[in-house]
């Protein structure tokens, strides 16, 4: 008996395929067969806004494979991923190939492995429509937003803009974000810091109020009269231990991965975008060849909103734990859903996680491209560690006096690592020993710190902070989270700098335009609801077509009023230095499919367009030689400034960095100092000296000296700042 098994992807079919064995064609659609027309609408709105469906251009051959195969099949299987896309990728699926939609002709497995797929075999079910319905909510709402609010935007400011309902209010956060860093204010405080001693220990406590009653007042230090009225009344010499804290304190390991967790961790952790994450996260669930194992299918699925785990998964986590750490770093924990109104397929679902806990990432290293490895681990990892003890600590907490004034300290030591043995990566701060000390103790002051600050604005969206917010609110799934950044940075409405998500003046006035005559669609809350909306539907609650209905209602008449009122526009072209050599005027920048070129203002008269910079080289040439192959070296510019690379590229690949100096020494052996950047790109001047001198600022250095003790001052909140630390006059004007 031969059976036709489909799934989406080929490297999926090539892993199943070795699983089922000779009684299984295996099959893969490539993703979608079936879709809405590019052309049009595709949506009959007038007749209860019925979807057409056409075959995808270039699936042809595809189709024509598959309905071959089926027909010499005994019986057919649609295998696609278990979610709502899924479902209804196996729904066009079957409406190709002529299947009986009443019968047991889906198959629904969670990972790619040799348990999961034969179980998955022998226990089909008939189609879901609720899930269908579902997607086809999700594709029809997004057509109608973008098919209708687009050409708008075309028309009324330039062509190849685009509006969604996703996103539009992910653009908008991110243009509310930037408003905030433009209007804010900064305020003034200020901190106060003793540094004590105590025997050979340096010890700084912190300003934190005044005891009223045995009652701690917390004081926050606004001005400069007020930090003058405390430095005032402080003995400069001596403080006493007033009072000793001991207690522990415990750090709980998080939540295996969801696809929105996994995204923020590695943008975090791995410094992967979201698309590079989810690309990474395909390739390790369908399937990598593994040495010694053939393809195998190394994560389960990637797209969830479950943080549950299977008792299977529980049962070998403990069993790995309890062989290679010890039944002290043990812990039996189970997660709930991520979402509360999640529907009863979707919480089938489990995190991500290994299939496998003994395939350790070392392991299977050699198996594994580099970025494969990372993602890998950090799954790996936090899934084990989500079944581990806490991490636990002693913490001392000493309240000191000082003329009433009253000082903080603190120390907190790691007594058992727990999950964090598995789990490195952590933002706890480093472990600070404390001395012993007793109640009534006197300590003496070595120096006193006070330093002027101002309140920062809200730091800037990063993917992971975006990600994190957009799933905070409900907007969207995490499946959409990679392509809606990867849209507006491509549409040229938000731009990505050092790894934040930074809007430009074309996502401004798009996002003005949306928030005046389309407030519903950029509106958070309502994105939410209909979010939950959809969910009703995959819960099988309320019917399809209602949703759009009543959702298209209102839409209507603010397109009405948008096509009526909204203004054109005028976007002028920056205009380059490059002379138009068909008609002498200068060539404008323009934006294309493939990104910007030259093209001549006078089109249609004169229709001569040109790659941006292909008749020049912007490198600009050094007498430096490479002592590789001779040839000069150039400047150019990278992702982390200027650096010196041959101009016999590519075939001398050689690069050097650009060693700058500054206007000031050393101030621990005198030698000269360099500007320099980390991996991150941030700047910072080191000793020319390294490594035998290894003093950093990550101030810059002004070029002048210190009046009171002759060091090197440094610029820090734009005001001169010694780097003696021992200098107290310049300690005092920090």
């Amino acid at each position: 008996m031969k059976n036709l098994l489909i799934v989406e992807s080929p490297a999926k079919a090539k892993t199943i395929r070795e699983i089922l064995g000779s009684n299984y064609i295996v099959k893969a659609s490539v993703g979608h067969v079936r879709d809405l027309p590019k052309s049009k609408l595709g949506i009959d709105i007038d007749n209860n806004f019925e979807p057409t469906y056409i075959t995808i251009r270039g699936k042809g051959d595809v189709i024509q494979d598959l309905k071959k195969e089926a027909k010499k099949a005994d019986k057919v299987f649609l295998a696609t991923d278990p979610d709502r896309e899924g479902e209804a990728i196996s729904w066009h699926l079957a409406k190709i190939l002529n299947l009986n939609e009443d019968e047991e002709i889906r198959i629904v497995f969670n990972e790619i492995t040799k348990d999961a797929i034969k179980n998955a075999s022998k226990n089909p079910r008939k189609l879901n429509i609720d899930l269908v319905d579902a997607q086809q909510a999700r594709r029809v709402l997004d057509r109608l937003v973008g098919y209708k609010i687009s050409p708008l935007l075309w028309k009324k400011i330039k062509k190849g803009l685009s509006a969604g309902r996703v996103q539009s209010v992910a653009l908008k956060m991110i243009i509310d974000r930037e408003r905030e860093i433009r209007d804010f204010k900064p305020e003034e405080y200020w901190t106060l810091e003793l540094e004590l001693k105590k025997s050979r220990n340096k010890i700084l406590a912190k300003y934190v109020g005044y005891f009223d009653n045995d009652k701690l007042k917390k004081v926050k230090i606004k001005s400069h009269d007020e930090i003058n009225r405390i430095l005032e009344s402080l003995d400069k010499e001596k403080v006493t231990v007033i009072k000793i804290d001991k207690s522990k304190s415990y750090s709980k390991p998080s939540p295996p991965f969801t696809t929105s967790s996994l995204q923020q961790e590695a943008n975090k952790r791995l410094n992967f975008t979201s698309k590079k994450t989810m690309m990474l996260a395909q390739q390790l669930y369908e399937g990598v060849k593994i040495k010694g194992e053939g393809n195998v299918g190394l994560v389960s699925y990637i797209r969830t909103d479950s943080f549950r785990l299977s008792d299977e998964a529980l049962h070998d986590a403990k069993q790995f734990i309890l062989s290679n750490y010890g039944e002290k770093y043990h812990k039996y924990r189970v997660y709930g859903k991520a979402k509360k109104n999640e529907n009863k397929i979707q919480d089938a679902h489990e995190a991500i996680r290994p299939t496998s806990f003994v395939r350790t990432p070392e392991k299977i290293k050699d198996s594994l491209t580099t970025d494969q490895y990372k993602l890998y681990s950090l799954i790996w990892k936090r899934a084990l560690a989500c079944q581990m003890q806490d991490a636990e600590y002693d913490v001392t907490k000493v309240f000191f006096d000082n003329q009433g004034n009253i000082f903080e300290s603190s120390g907190k030591v790691l007594v058992f690592d727990g999950f964090r043995t598995v789990y490195g990566y952590t933002d706890e701060e480093a472990d600070k020993a404390f001395p012993q000390m007793e109640v009534n103790e006197v300590l003496p002051i070595s120096k006193v710190l006070p330093e002027q600050h101002f309140t920062q604005p809200p730091a800037r969206y990063t993917e992971a902070s975006l990600i994190k917010d957009l799933e905070e609110k409900g907007i969207g799934r995490p499946s959409t989270y990679a392509p809606t950044i990867t849209t507006i940075t491509s549409r040229d409405y938000v731009a990505k700098e050092k790894g934040y998500l930074i809007p430009k003046e074309m996502g401004f006035l798009v996002t003005e335009m949306m928030e005046k005559y389309f407030p519903k669609i950029v509106n958070e809350k309502f994105t939410a609801n209909l979010e939950e909306r959809l969910d009703d539907i995959a819960n099988g609650n309320i019917d399809w077509r209602k949703v759009i209905s009543e959702f298209y209602g209102d839409f209507k008449n603010e397109l009405s009023i948008a096509e009526k009122d909204m203004k054109e526009v005028e976007i002028k072209d920056q205009v380059s230095d490059v002379k138009c050599e068909k008609c002498g005027s200068f060539m404008v920048i323009k934006s294309g499919r493939y990104g910007k070129f030259l093209a001549c203002p006078n089109y249609p008269d004169c229709k001569n367009t040109k790659p941006l910079n292909k008749d020049k080289d912007p490198a600009e040439e050094t007498d430096e030689l490479c002592e590789k192959c001779g040839s000069k070296m150039l400047i150019r510019k990278g992702k982390f400034g200027e650096f010196l690379a041959c101009s016999n590229y590519p075939q001398c690949k050689n690069t050097k960095p650009i060693i700058k100096t500054v206007d000031a020494k050393c101030p621990q052996c005198g030698n000269k100092l360099l500007i320099k950047y980390t991996k991150s790109g941030r700047k910072f001047y080191g000793c020319s000296n390294y490594p035998s001198c290894k003093f950093v600022s990550w101030y810059e250095p002004t070029g002048e000296k210190c009046p009171s003790c002759g060091e090197i001052m440094v610029l820090k909140n734009n005001k001169p700042v010694c780097v003696n630390k021992k200098c107290e006059k310049s300690n005092n004007s920090h």
